[in-house]
């Protein structure tokens, strides 16, 4: 595993809001992750980024040193002041060959969220990975890599009671907003229609909240998600023009600068003095500091639920000792599987090369000889070199797999 490589940056090192900086939008994604595959000449690489971490999985060769990582960070134009960039760059966590393996597993198995249990970053990880993969940006090797992810994943939600009761992020935004006992009939802007969104959407048509409207970037998805709450469906575009007011504002988008800006905001109230709930589980907030800074709002941010994140922590403390062990029996498992699959791939022209002498011998070393047998001798000796030729291909890759696993 000495190629596989990650690079991090998580809540556990970098303040939420810093994180937001170094989130990759959608659209300019497949560009950025082209430029640095290129640039380091890395053969597999996908992106991770939630609300709470930014990772860049990869295989590569070279060594992994500091000046490396800071032109790999500075590479990805980041909006980054030059004079905050080494702090950054101190920030981040490094981790290659087992360790790096070690890592994912724990990010997938949610041992390392913010709310410990929380199964969505499974979710997450794989959408990420998959995204890359259509993109053409990881192979064979990163393939088997997520396969024992999920596969571990699975194993330790299923086996362990880390999900039990499972808290996650947005249920614990739907307990802040529930505790603030609003009117089934409140007016609710719902911007953003991914994964986030349509969860805590779940919660709020599950307590019978029914005055939904949804805005977002591609107005089928907002349609699609409207449809499910029986609500009206827009284009973010027609969000500054929107005047049938509101009581709750929940945003969860990819954007990296502040949608609610204080105008948009002011024209969204129409004329509303009240207090409002804005619940904004976008990193970096889709909400502009000006919003909560100047009006009367109630806001529910991601840091605002760390306490209860650090308390689920505890609580679930034995759950983790026991997921750690199926990690680390998992990790040994694919040890084998993954020396096997190289032994595979370097011997994946032997069949050619067997072939190619093969029919060297038949059509031109010994044409002349078997031209001279009949058609029962012919017969006798194409099912005996069709045998040898299945050994001479089969044998040597079991005993290079068997002395491969013995002697590693």
């Amino acid at each position: 595993m000495k190629q596989l490589k990650v690079l991090a940056f998580t809540h556990q090192q970098i303040d939420l809001q810093d994180l937001g900086k170094l989130v990759i939008c959608n659209q300019s994604l497949i560009g950025k992750l082209d430029f640095v595959r290129q640039k380091f000449d890395i053969p597999e690489i996908f992106y991770i980024g939630t609300c709470n971490r930014v990772e860049f999985v990869f295989c590569a060769s070279q060594t992994i040193s500091l000046s490396f990582i800071r032109e790999f960070i500075s590479s990805l134009d980041f909006c980054i002041p030059e004079d905050k960039m080494e702090d950054f760059i101190s920030k981040v966590k490094f981790y290659e060959d087992q360790d790096a393996f070690n890592h994912l597993l724990r990010i997938s198995c949610s041992l390392e969220s913010l709310v410990v249990g929380e199964k969505e970053i499974l979710s997450q990880v794989r959408k990420a990975y998959e995204q890359c993969r259509e993109a053409g940006f990881t192979g064979d090797y990163l393939r088997m890599i997520m396969g024992q992810v999920v596969k571990t994943a699975k194993q330790v939600y299923t086996d362990t009671n880390i999900s039990k009761n499972p808290i996650s992020v947005v249920s614990l935004a739907y307990r802040k907003l529930r505790d603030l006992n609003m009117c089934a009939n409140s007016r609710i802007l719902i911007i953003g229609a991914g994964e986030t969104n349509k969860n805590i959407s779940k919660y709020l048509q599950k307590h019978k909240y029914s005055n939904f409207s949804v805005f977002n970037r591609t107005l089928s998805k907002a349609e699609d998600l409207a449809k499910e709450l029986q609500g009206e469906a827009y284009s973010l575009e027609e969000l500054k023009n929107y005047k049938k007011g509101f009581d709750v504002i929940i945003t969860c988008t990819s954007c990296t600068e502040p949608i609610i800006t204080n105008s948009i905001y002011q024209s969204l109230l129409n004329g509303e003095t009240d207090k409002k709930v804005i619940v904004d589980l976008a990193i970096p907030n889709d909400t502009d500091p000006d919003v909560i800074s100047n009006n009367p709002v109630t806001f529910i941010e991601v840091r605002s639920l760390q306490e209860v994140a650090n308390q689920n922590m505890q609580e679930r403390y034995q759950e983790l000792v026991h997921a750690e062990v199926i990690i680390e029996q998992n990790i040994n498992e694919f040890k084998p599987i993954l020396r096997q699959r190289r032994i595979e791939l370097a011997m994946r022209d032997v069949p050619i090369k067997i072939k190619e002498i093969r029919r060297m011998a038949v059509d031109s070393v010994f044409a002349d000889d078997i031209g001279q047998l009949d058609s029962n001798s012919r017969e006798v000796l194409e099912r005996v070199i069709n045998y040898m030729e299945k050994k001479y291909i089969s044998v040597p890759m079991v005993m290079a797999k068997e002395i491969l696993v013995n002697n590693s």
